[in-house]
Parts: C-alpha cells; structure tokens; sequence
C-alpha cells in the first residue's frame, strides 16, 4: 500500500486576526497621504498659473507622482486587508503591480513634458510673476509633507506596513525637492531667470528615475522575480534549523503586493511516518512565518538521498545543489 507524501502546507493569510486598530491606523494613513497629495496638487496648480514658472511647474507635476503613488498604496492596503477568493485563490497582490506599471507611463510621459518645457524656457528665458505665492505655497507644502511623515512612521511602527512604510521614503524624499524649489525661485527673482528651468530640468530627471523604479518593481512582480540571494539564504537557514532536516531543493519565491509565497522540497528522514513528517513541515513553516510574516509557504516533502529529476534553472549564481 503506497502513501502520497505529497503534503501541501499552505497558510491562508488570516487576516480575521488582525488587530482592528492596526487596520484602521493603516486605512487613515492612505487616506491621509491621498488627501495631502491632492490638496498641494491644487495649491500648486494655482501658484504655476500666477507665476509661470516651470519649477512650479515640476513639482506640481511630482506631486501628481505622489498622489498615482499614495493611490497605489490605498489600493494595496486595501486588498491586503481583504482575504484570497474562490476566483482569486493566490490574493490579488499582483493588481498593485499592474496599477503601478500603468502609472509609471503616464509619469515617465509627464516627465518628457516637462523635460522639453524647461529645455525651451532655458533657451527662451523671462522674467516670472508673483514668485512670492509659489515660495509660501511651497513652505506649506514642506510643512503639510513633514506632518504626514510623521504620522506614516507611527503607523509604521504600530503595523509595520511595507506599503505605507514605502510611501513615506517618497514623501521624505519630496521634502528635498520643496526645499531646492524654494531655492530655485529665491535665486531666480534675485538673480538669473534661468535658474528656474535648471532646477526644474533637474527635477524632470528625478521624477523619470522615480517612474523607471516603480515600473521596474512591478514587472519584477508580474514576472515572478525571485527574492534575493540574501532573503532565499535566509529563507534556507530557517529551514534547515530544524534538527530533523537533511536538507531542501527547489527553493523558489516570488512576492505579489504585500504577499510573499515560498515553496521548497524538504528531505526528511524516510522512516518517518506521514504524521511525523508533517508534524516537522509545520514546524519549519511556522519558523519562516516568524520572520516573514506575510509570507505563504508551501513545502513538499522528500525522503533525504532520494534520487530525482530536478529542474535545472539557468541561474549563474546559483549552480551548486541547494542542499545542506
């Protein structure tokens, strides 16, 4: 009598546990970082109008980025709250990665715009208006984006969103170019006009580069990309900690939104029974899960020294056996 050894140990995120406080400070922080990108889009919408400057002009348009960003994160933090369905049985992580891809063009498409804008304002220069409205809508800007960082990282600290903790690096990093706009308009009304398509050429390069990551990471997704050779050497350490593991093949991983998934052959002993080596499977499984917490893991289990057909990944950096 044969017994399949096939034993699938697949947690379902179990979301019903997750504390309602820690649900609702994570809904408030997308909520809270969608309502200031918006608010400071039309205030900066109204300042590049009065002053015509393309400075303006670009953070307007960063700001945009950030509100495509922050509408991303509302949409990922959402459906991280929300359990796999009968039609969606893996989650819906990879709708964050499609959302994204799809923003990502029309930023890197507003960055040509603004590219070309400043380009022809630098070889046409002329003098700008009402500066000063551009600089104080600015310095409210400063001051509404340095509140909502500090209110991400107590989110942060109290849920340890990915999501959220992402939109905040953006946020800080927008504190930066407020702060070279302010400057860009300073010099530009006490000096050369041509200060303002500078700083703002400069700008269009770093929402490009800002456009190039978010699409990178999301084809990553779409296309199953593996952790890094970090995160799986991790991911097999954990594994082969237990005492009753001789080693594990066909590591593979892959992340979808907030969710990574993790699959491997564990060799066991094979005069274990059925119960005894499913016993040690969640064992190890609940050891992953105690570092990747928002990790699916699936394990199969293998008699240690059995010989088998094993896929041959054409992977340069990963040629020897994964085996202990």
């Amino acid at each position: 009598m044969s017994v399949d050894n096939h034993s699938h140990h697949q947690l379902e995120p179990d979301l019903t546990d997750l504390n309602a406080k820690q649900a609702r400070l994570m809904r408030l922080a997308t909520y809270a970082s969608a309502s200031v990108a918006f608010v400071l889009i039309a205030a900066k919408l109204v300042a590049w109008m009065w002053s015509d400057s393309v400075t303006l002009l670009a953070t307007l348009i960063d700001s945009c980025l950030d509100a495509a960003a922050s509408l991303v994160t509302l949409f990922a933090v959402h459906h991280a709250l929300q359990p796999a369905d009968k039609e969606h049985r893996f989650g819906h992580g990879k709708a964050e990665a499609l959302a994204g891809l799809g923003q990502s063009m029309f930023i890197a498409g507003s960055s040509l715009f603004l590219l070309l804008e400043s380009i022809s304002r630098f070889l046409h220069p002329h003098p700008l208006e009402v500066i000063d409205v551009g600089i104080i809508v600015m310095m409210i800007s400063i001051a509404l984006t340095a509140g909502l960082i500090a209110f991400q990282q107590h989110v942060v600290r109290q849920t340890g969103s990915t999501a959220i903790a992402a939109d905040s690096v953006h946020y800080k990093t927008d504190l930066l170019v407020n702060v070279g706009v302010i400057i860009a308009l300073l010099l530009t009304m006490y000096g050369w006009a041509g200060f303002d398509p500078v700083f703002a050429i400069g700008i269009a390069f770093y929402i490009l580069h800002s456009a190039w990551e978010i699409a990178s990471e999301a084809i990553d997704q779409l296309m199953d990309k593996e952790l890094s050779d970090e995160d799986r050497a991790n991911i097999k350490q954990l594994a082969l900690s237990h005492p009753e593991v001789k080693g594990l093949h066909d590591l593979r991983t892959r992340k979808a939104g907030l969710t990574t998934f993790i699959q491997f052959h564990l060799e066991l002993d094979g005069h274990l029974n059925l119960l005894q080596a499913h016993t040690i499977a969640d064992e190890v499984e609940a050891t992953i899960k105690a570092t990747w917490t928002d990790a699916e893991v699936i394990i199969h289990e293998d008699p240690y020294g059995l010989q088998e057909p094993r896929p041959n990944f054409a992977d340069h950096s990963e040629k020897t056996k994964e085996t202990s």
